[in-house]
């Protein structure tokens, strides 16, 4: 069984995730969802993040067709421990050409990212629309 991982925060799910992730499945057996703990989510994009706890971001992503199995890591190592496990690894095209966690343990294709989503944009938009101008 060939098994594909993706790793990220998948804090505000929008329909750029719905596409590497379904883009991901086509590419294996078996797709792997590693999600950042709610400590790690709030070191990277800062204290008011996540939106979404980790247990209901993994509910959301254990309910899409296109993924089999949703982990929580709280640091690199567990996530090496993940990608380990795997024969390909997905990462967002703005990845190309940086050093990529756990890429010497499988084989990277990097996914076009679709510019136009973005959690922290959505995020933004929320905030802006309660805003008069």
């Amino acid at each position: 069984m060939k098994k594909v991982v993706v790793n990220g925060t998948f804090d505000v799910i929008h329909p750029g995730h719905l596409a590497l992730l379904n883009y991901a499945k086509s590419l294996g057996d078996f797709l792997i969802v590693a999600i950042d703990s709610d400590s790690r989510v709030s070191e990277l994009k800062g204290p008011q993040r996540p939106i979404n706890s980790q247990h209901e971001r993994k509910l959301l992503l254990e309910n899409l067709r296109a993924v089999d199995e949703v982990r929580i890591f709280e640091t690199s190592e567990q996530l090496v421990d993940i990608i380990k496990q795997c024969a390909i690894m997905v990462k967002g095209s703005d990845y190309k050409g940086k050093s990529v966690l756990g890429e010497a343990h499988c084989q990277v294709i990097y996914f076009e990212r679709i510019n136009e989503y973005s959690s922290t944009a959505k995020i933004q938009h929320i905030v802006n629309r309660g805003r008069l101008p």
